[in-house]
């Protein structure tokens, strides 16, 4: 990579942001690209989003991704556009001659990795874990999707209770139930849903277990990701027969949407950063027919 007085500059922001990933996946749509460019990391500690927005457009950056703790806080500080409204956090930031805009491309991510793993979600029924901040962009996601019912189970009642309101009222169409954070409940749904998705915490921890037997047909899909790709959720429902991934395909695919935005292009190569990736991690590859050359 040629980095010169012309050099565009992209990053990401957070706190921490030392492990994250998108230098390693952004730089290589970039070479790829033959864009005069260069993406690196900015750790902005959770106090100082204000002046970091303004030192960041002082130095001329292009754009920027935003990730934990920053995705609410930002949005409130930029132009969001309509996804990230309704999904009420934004992560993926550009310069524009009014100020910042803003946008949400982590539900983009979600959906290209299940047609990634080719589900018929029309009218089917998912089983959603966690009602957070992330469970906002898989829910906007399922309901483009047209999913016929969508069962939510959260350990924190009023939490659940907030998320089940958010969807009724901006999703109309989405059928979307509690669930009780019990194993007969899961079970009931479990028989039913072709896809299961969490973005809970738990099981992030070494030595954790997914509170919950995952049994039934079809795949399941965690928001999150480790160096390994084994989540304590993806290890449940392996163990129960279903296909699973972690969240390394959704987060390589929600970069190239960004990317896509920044540069107003096609979205790169997801399947070629993901081998990558995998490769450098030494993690057994993913299964992704509705990417190509699988």
């Amino acid at each position: 990579m040629k980095i010169d007085a012309m050099t565009t500059l992209y990053g990401i922001i957070g706190w921490p942001v030392s492990h994250s990933l998108s230098p390693l996946f952004q730089n290589g749509f970039i070479e790829h690209s033959g864009k005069n460019a260069a993406y690196v990391s900015f750790p902005v500690a959770p106090d100082q989003l204000e002046p970091a927005l303004d030192g960041l457009w002082a130095l001329g950056v292009a754009g920027f991704n935003v990730t934990v703790p920053h995705k609410e806080q930002a949005f409130v500080r930029t132009q969001a556009d309509a996804d990230a409204r309704l999904i009420g956090a934004v992560n993926t930031v550009r310069r524009s001659d009014a100020g910042w805009q803003a946008t949400n491309t982590d539900w983009q991510g979600f959906r290209s990795v299940v047609e990634g793993l080719q589900l018929p979600l029309q009218g089917a029924d998912v089983l959603l874990f966690g009602a957070g901040g992330t469970s906002r962009a898989v829910l906007h996601a399922l309901a483009s999707l047209q999913v016929g019912r969508l069962f939510i189970c959260n350990r924190n009642p009023d939490r659940l209770t907030a998320l089940i309101d958010h969807a009724r009222q901006a999703y109309p169409a989405l059928s979307c139930l509690p669930l009780a954070w019990e194993q007969q409940a899961v079970d009931r749904v479990c028989a039913t849903a072709p896809l299961l998705v969490n973005t809970t915490s738990v099981g992030l921890k070494d030595g954790q277990q997914f509170p919950f037997v995952l049994s039934g047909a079809g795949a399941a899909m965690d928001a999150v990701y480790r160096p390994d790709g084994d989540t304590a959720f993806t290890l449940a429902a392996r163990e129960a027969g279903r296909m699973a991934v972690d969240g390394l395909p959704m987060l390589i695919s929600q970069g190239a949407a960004a990317f896509a935005w920044w540069h107003d292009c096609a979205m790169p190569d997801c399947l070629a950063s993901l081998r990558h990736i995998e490769e450098q991690l030494g993690r057994t590859p993913c299964h992704l027919p509705g990417w190509g050359r699988e």
